[in-house]
């Protein structure tokens, strides 16, 4: 299985990941932007195709941005959050998953013969890492969404 390959079924897997997620949480904003989460990685795994094919292109995430939005619309509402176990569990491993995309397409973007893959890998990484910026704050969240949700235009939430 060759760099894409691997890449675009490992994409496939967490939008499946996300989108199992986003189904067992009972907040809807959380779901949300668990869905934004499972449609980066459509987003991904499209890029890493037109790769294979030898025609790479890429358009920004706002999912840190989406998320905002839902986290206010969230503190609008103050019906009380509700997370089980299993769901910050849940939360956890999309860390997880996420750090370790992360490190593969840092890895790999050494790797690919032209400097175009290398420098759209490099920019997969970046939202990786902007996904785990997220999740980190979700999993904060999820420990104390009243007092997280006060913190003020959610500058805890910053874009990168």
């Amino acid at each position: 299985m060759d760099i894409f390959q691997f890449a675009m079924q490992m994409e496939k897997d967490g939008e499946q990941f996300y989108r199992e997620l986003a189904a067992k949480v009972k907040d809807e904003g959380v779901a949300r932007i668990l869905v934004m989460l499972a449609d980066d990685e459509v987003k991904h795994y499209h890029i890493l195709s037109r790769m294979q094919q030898g025609a790479p292109s890429m358009t920004e995430t706002s999912v840190l941005k989406d998320a905002k939005n839902v986290f206010r619309q969230m503190k609008g509402k103050r019906s009380g959050f509700a997370f089980d176990v299993s769901q910050k569990e849940g939360l956890k491993k999309a860390l997880e998953i996420e750090e370790r995309s992360e490190r593969f397409y840092l890895e790999k973007s050494k790797e690919v013969e032209t400097d175009a893959h290398g420098d759209l890998l490099r920019r997969i990484a970046e939202e990786e890492r902007r996904h785990v910026h997220l999740l980190d704050h979700m999993i904060e969240f999820a420990a104390r969404p009243e007092s997280w949700l006060d913190n003020a235009e959610f500058s805890n939430l910053e874009d990168y």
